[in-house]
């Protein structure tokens, strides 16, 4: 049984360009990313009013070697508003949806922010979750 809360009925979906991207930043490589990509799945579906990207910092380098991921999953929380979360986060489903559920108000993006919300938003195909 899942702790996750189902998906809201007054939650606009994800399709619009204005939803904030989820953005996992992760290595093929990595177990842990391995077992938590089906997790971030799920939590997708539980959250509907954002876009959900998965992004291999070494096959995309090009916009993820900025972000110095040093630790696995590496979240972000972006969009055109700003950014409201970057930084570990423990592997667990319900971590992330507690934490999409209260995030902070967004701040302003860096430029390599900007840049992978740019790419995301351009080829969203490419990052599927």
């Amino acid at each position: 049984m899942s702790a996750l809360p189902a998906a809201p009925e007054s939650a606009e979906p994800a399709s619009s360009s204005n939803a904030p991207w989820v953005v996992c930043l992760c290595a093929e490589w990595c177990g842990t990313c391995r077992d938590y990509r089906p997790l971030l799945e799920q939590v997708a579906r539980a959250h509907p009013q954002f876009r959900f990207a998965w992004v291999d910092i070494e096959d995309h380098a090009d916009i993820a070697d900025a972000f110095d991921v040093e630790t696995f999953p590496t979240l972000l929380v972006a969009g055109a508003d700003g950014t409201r979360f970057l930084g570990p986060l423990l592997p667990h489903a319900e971590t992330l949806s507690r934490m999409l559920s209260a995030l902070q108000a967004p701040k302003p993006s860096s430029f390599d922010v900007d840049l992978l919300l740019a790419v995301l938003n351009k080829k969203p195909a490419v990052f599927t979750v």
